[in-house]
């Protein structure tokens, strides 16, 4: 059965073309809940990695295609009802934004868990190199080469959406995902234009003399 056939047994219509994914471990742990629209889905389907539709954001993104936390989807399931899915995917890394394994990693009523905070800029340096990469050689189903596929007005346009959205957060966890996503188009935008990290660094050193 093809890709497209397979994207039509899911039904789209309850839930105004969006569809909830429980995402699952091979080892059987929960991962994640997310959700899926036709694009996700056959990008999922097509690529072979797990990409979701974000609700706030309103498009579809490559899971760990920032972090480098990528989940190699396995199998594809469908509930009784054909209106949700779950994924059994390898995962590479962690599955949640605050460093946990799962983003189920406490009970109902505990405390978030605080992990060790990483000053250092190899974050910062690891996802610049996987930009360069998708600049260099583009990967079928990446946001990051659809952004170098659309040129520099897309790029310079994102890169202010997200820096408005950076001012307009209202809570502290939505300011720092924000912040994170204008960092990302940060780089990409300085890629764009063949500029590196290295050298900004070099631009600050060189102001604190």
């Amino acid at each position: 059965m093809g890709v497209e056939e397979l994207i039509e047994k899911v039904n789209w219509e309850k839930n105004n073309g969006i569809v909830p994914v429980v995402v699952q471990d091979t080892k059987g742990e929960v991962l994640t809940l997310a959700y899926v629209d036709r694009e996700a889905l056959r990008k999922t389907l097509e690529t072979g990695y797990a990409h979701y539709y974000s609700r706030s954001k309103g498009r579809v993104r490559m899971k760990g295609e920032i972090s480098g936390n990528l989940q190699r989807v396995r199998e594809v399931k469908i509930d009784c009802d054909n209106d949700a899915l779950l994924f059994i995917v390898e995962q590479k890394g962690v599955a949640c934004h605050t460093g946990n394994y799962s983003c189920f990693y406490r009970k109902l009523g505990e405390p978030e868990r605080v992990l060790p905070m990483d000053y250092s800029l190899e974050i910062l340096r690891e996802l610049e190199e996987l930009i360069r990469k998708r600049k260099e050689k583009p990967v079928e189903g990446s946001y990051t080469s659809e952004l170098f596929r659309s040129g520099r007005e897309r790029i310079y346009k994102k890169f202010g959406e997200e820096a408005v959205e950076v001012l307009v957060a209202e809570t502290r966890e939505g300011l720092i995902y924000e912040t994170a996503d204008m960092l990302y188009h940060l780089l990409v935008l300085l890629a764009y234009n063949d500029v590196t990290l290295g050298e900004v660094m070099a631009e600050l050193r060189r102001r604190r003399k």
